[in-house]
């Protein structure tokens, strides 16, 4: 336990500090933005309804969705930048989020600001036009000094709801200290989870008083409490940022990016990779917890320069084919279609397969005497199934529900980890597994067989930016890796690190395989 809060708080300022950057940033852009908006919308019943209902419709679309819809958006944009300019920019991780986060700070203080504005006594107002004040002097000598306090309230509201909203930036390559939330869960680290809640919480509340203080300095006149929430906010944003200037400064750019997707295995493969290549003396930067499209789509924008993926998705979600000709006819056909497409180099399969299968209790299995997905397909009236945050939306399931005719009394969506608590519990009496999940022979789970072939295979294999296509030193680290690891290696590994106790950390758990 001492060892993994060791681990936690050791990569604390830089996540910290990241995420101070971008709730920072965001904030103030929308500060930006939203106060003269919410200004003019206090003078004008139409553009305030209009600009009050634009920033409500941005609130009702959940955080994580907004983050990840920026993502392909940006991606075209700095494709067309390219092309004008002969250089386009960085659609992964800090863009995106910073604008995310922006539209989600606007709304309480584009709200206060009209409603302070608009809420000064009338009286007030027309005695300052009796007196000779123009519209601008009118603005920042009567109506600004008195709307303060409300605006400092929206200011405060918005803190606290982009610093929370902040943890979501991960999935789309943004350091945060979502890293410690997204990968504890998975890896069942409550140690990381509860650094990265804590963390969070606390940058919160301080921000927070920080903030009231400069409201409370405003409402009063008070000069003194107004430069010490200043003062603080300032000290304690230059604290934050000093780890990341201090880190690039000394480490300079990274001269790789390896790349994974938000599970287990994902995270020691990537180790292992990185770890070669760290060997080899190149530094590496770690981007971790990528959405399954987002780190596709980075790696074909050489935002990322490798990763591993799996010929089963990479078939049915990237190329949109729909059959199965067999293990062998899908590796050659996604080497000539995704180099062909998308310059992508697939390197080479690892040598296990991470099958998508559906399992059950061996239990349950056997007292409902079902051994295959076409037994299943009676019972599935009266079971429920589980699946993890992706799986009923990919093709895969529609061509499981389409070959056996599944129809299952409840389906419900879990954190991958969580997915097989629920089928210990009995909350779900199927689930999607992995086939290289070490809690399979830990769980004595059944893996249904699937004698209509409706799942496509799924070897794990590297893939290569095409920026990195050429790179000798990068396909010379990470060729050896080609059929070396097989599916009990790597299902020891993956329970490593997902099992209760003795848990050992990705890097450890790369260690395995590499030996």
């Amino acid at each position: 336990m001492a060892d993994r809060f060791d681990a936690a708080l050791a990569v604390l300022p830089e996540r910290l500090g990241w995420h101070v950057a971008l709730s920072a940033s965001a904030l103030v852009l929308g500060l930006a933005i939203a106060l003269p908006l919410g200004i003019a919308a206090a003078r004008s019943p139409r553009l305030k309804w209009v600009a009050l209902g634009g920033a409500g419709l941005v609130q009702t679309i959940p955080s994580l969705a907004l983050l990840a819809l920026f993502y392909p958006v940006l991606l075209l944009l700095s494709g067309l930048a390219e092309r004008v300019f002969g250089q386009g920019f960085s659609a992964l991780g800090f863009l995106p989020s910073l604008l995310a986060l922006t539209l989600y700070s606007m709304l309480p203080i584009l709200r206060n600001a009209a409603a302070g504005v608009s809420g000064i006594d009338p009286a007030v107002v027309e005695a300052a036009r009796g007196v000779g004040m123009t519209d601008r002097q009118r603005l920042w000598r009567v109506e600004l000094p008195l709307a303060a306090p409300v605006i400092m309230a929206g200011v405060r509201t918005a803190a606290v709801w982009t610093i929370g909203a902040a943890t979501l930036s991960t999935p789309v390559g943004q350091t945060s200290l979502g890293d410690y939330i997204f990968s504890g869960l998975q890896t069942e680290d409550w140690v990381a989870v509860l650094v990265g809640c804590a963390a969070s919480a606390g940058l919160a509340i301080v921000v927070d008083a920080l903030l009231g203080l400069i409201e409370a300095g405003v409402a009063r006149r008070d000069g003194k409490r107004f430069l010490a929430g200043g003062a603080g906010l300032a000290i304690g944003l230059l604290a934050a940022l000093a780890p990341l200037a201090v880190g690039a400064l000394a480490q300079g750019r990274p001269a790789y990016v390896i790349g994974a997707k938000n599970f287990s295995e994902q995270y020691i493969l990537a180790e292992l990779m990185a770890g070669r290549l760290e060997r080899e003396g190149a530094s590496v930067q770690r981007r971790v917890n990528l959405g399954s499209a987002v780190a596709y789509r980075a790696l074909a924008a050489g935002e990322i320069d490798a990763y591993v993926d799996y010929s089963g998705t990479l078939w049915a979600n990237v190329l949109n084919r729909k059959d199965n000709p067999g293990r062998q006819a899908v590796l050659e056909g996604l080497r000539t279609e995704l180099e062909a497409r998308d310059g992508v180099v697939l390197l080479a399969p690892l040598g296990f397969e991470n099958a998508y299968a559906l399992a059950m209790r061996r239990d349950r299995a056997e007292a409902l005497g079902i051994k295959s997905l076409a037994d299943l397909a009676a019972r599935a009236p009266d079971l429920t199934m589980g699946g993890d945050l992706e799986f009923f939306s990919r093709p895969e399931w529609a061509a499981v529900v389409t070959a056996y005719g599944l129809r299952f009394k409840a389906e419900r969506q879990f954190q991958p980890t969580f997915m097989y608590r629920a089928l210990e519990s009995r909350e779900a009496d199927v689930i999607s597994a992995f086939s290289s999940d070490g809690r399979i022979a830990a769980d004595d789970l059944v893996l249904l067989t699937d004698p209509r072939g409706a799942l496509p295979p799924y070897d794990a294999v590297i893939l290569v930016s095409p920026k990195r296509a050429g790179d000798r030193r990068l396909i010379e680290a990470l060729k050896p890796l080609g059929g070396s690891i097989d599916v009990r290696a790597m299902q020891a590994a993956n329970y490593a690190v997902d099992r209760d106790a003795g848990k050992k950390s990705p890097a450890e758990a790369a260690a395995m395989l590499a030996r």
